[in-house]
């Protein structure tokens, strides 16, 4: 794999253009209007959908598309539009061909056959050499590769394998690019003490499919002549590589004092809870510490850094507990209630057990319940919210966090979920941020590494209520749980 055509640059003097952040994540494909100095213009957000792809259930490529389109328009009358950063979830790939998708992307939930997962996995590299787990369904991408070819032989031909933030670089400029924070989020393909594809890749000829390895900040090349006449952007907007949605994240992290450069974790809070550790400058890291069937595994940042990690489904979880029509636990005007609430369900002894998201996480092989679940429910959700902090807890606790954690996304809003995460790590500093610090932001670090968030940190209180000893019996609970059938 070679770089792309640098002809262009990474010059990032942006002059007064407004900047793009495209964030196709798992749930929402959102896009962000915002200033050089990091003021928000606009922003929009679309629900996604799977499809019907006839031998599995796949990405609906063509339908976020047709919204990308329709929204740059509505953008291109707010300002002069300078660049475009694209943003994605893991474990999602394009294969393309003659400017094409070949077949559409595969959904990671879709669920890969017995056989053809059983021998796949014979043929993985060890855990201590590509930080990948191995994971359920196709959350590892290169299980998808590995299924798709069994369904459609010679698929790779001439063909090029784009992880999903590139696809969509690709599809607005035509520049085709690989890139390490989505080859190296639970792929199986890539190898990060020596950031080169791992044996599976280059056995199964994947590596020489992977487009072009470029880095996050590179500009790829200008929008297409087709997606300015669709859109009325100028023709000379920059599309840049882009990166992994976590990866940005920590990205945004960073920007505040507290977190950069520290010994530091940042919680990324949305469909999946996702703890990624820094370690301080004498801080090593050997992947073989990592529990690999706790759903713990390796990241690897931006510019290289091999970035301990642990996941769970945390906001899947909290949708299928508290009902899809149900009030969320991160409503503002709700909290006050919420944390209210709490103190009667820890004197009931009221909590969940995992897992509501089987096969991922700390708990994998366990199967969710309610010990003594509330009628009430306000109670109902605080208790859910207890339960997404203890699982965070043990997370944390697998990749050795400390000292300073930063919670954002969209449950850094939900208080009792962070403060009983304040509650159960006293000796931690737990910290939230009113700014715009999320996805986007770090993604417009990239742009503008010297950016600052527009507001300081804010350190979380604990609850008032104890929450040890409901801890301790949480713990004997899932400790003594059967493993799901």
């Amino acid at each position: 794999m070679t770089g792309p055509d640098k002809a262009m640059g990474p010059d990032k003097a942006m002059g007064d253009d407004l900047i793009v952040v495209l964030d196709v994540g798992k749930t929402l494909a959102k896009l962000s209007l915002w200033t050089p100095g990091g003021e928000l213009v606009a922003r929009a957000a679309r629900a996604n959908t799977r499809v019907d792809a006839g031998s599995y259930v796949a990405l609906d490529a063509a339908g976020i598309e047709a919204w990308i389109a329709a929204t740059l328009g509505d953008f291109a009358a707010k300002g002069r539009i300078g660049a475009i950063v694209p943003v994605g979830h893991g474990a999602a790939a394009a294969i393309v061909r003659g400017g094409a998708l070949v077949v559409p992307p595969l959904d990671y939930e879709e669920a890969i056959p017995p056989a053809d997962r059983e021998a796949y996995d014979r043929e993985r590299d060890p855990f201590a050499q590509t930080g990948s787990p191995a994971l359920p369904e196709g959350l590892n991408l290169g299980a998808q590769l590995h299924y798709l070819e069994r369904l459609h032989p010679g698929l790779l031909d001439g063909a090029q394998i784009l992880p999903w933030p590139q696809y969509w670089a690709w599809r607005l400029c035509g520049v085709a690019a690989s890139e390490v924070t989505s080859l190296g989020c639970h792929s199986d393909l890539w190898r990060p003490a020596e950031r080169a594809p791992s044996e599976l890749a280059r056995r199964r000829g994947w590596a020489e499919r992977l487009a072009p390895l470029a880095a996050a900040d590179d500009v790829l090349g200008v929008i297409s002549a087709d997606w300015a006449r669709r859109t009325g952007l100028p023709a000379d907007v920059r599309v840049y590589c882009g990166l992994h949605d976590s990866n940005a994240a920590l990205l945004a992290a960073r920007g505040f004092p507290e977190i950069a450069g520290n010994e530091a974790t940042v919680l990324s809070t949305g469909t999946w809870f996702v703890a990624m550790r820094t370690p301080g400058e004498e801080g090593g890291v050997d992947i073989a510490d990592l529990p690999e069937a706790r759903d713990c595994l390796i990241n690897i940042d931006a510019y290289g850094q091999v970035i301990p990690s642990a996941r769970f489904m945390g906001g899947r979880e909290i949708e299928v507990l508290t009902g899809v029509d149900a009030r969320r636990i991160d409503i503002r005007p709700d909290q006050p209630g919420l944390v209210s609430a709490v103190a009667g369900v820890v004197a009931s002894g009221a909590r969940v057990l995992p897992t509501f998201a089987p096969g991922v996480g700390p708990f994998p092989g366990q199967r969710g319940r309610w010990i003594d679940m509330p009628t009430d429910q306000a109670a109902r959700r605080a208790a859910v919210s207890l339960y997404a902090a203890l699982m965070a807890d043990v997370s944390l606790d697998l990749i050795g966090a400390r000292a300073r954690i930063l919670v954002e996304g969209r449950f850094a809003e939900a208080e009792v979920f962070v403060r009983g995460l304040a509650s159960l790590r006293p000796n931690d500093r737990i910290y939230v941020s009113n700014a715009h610090t999320d996805v986007s932001y770090g993604a417009l670090r990239l742009l503008i590494p010297d950016l600052q968030p527009t507001a300081a940190l804010v350190r979380v209180q604990p609850l008032e209520v104890p929450l040890a000893a409901y801890r301790d019996a949480w713990r004997r609970d899932v400790a003594r749980a059967e493993p799901a059938e």
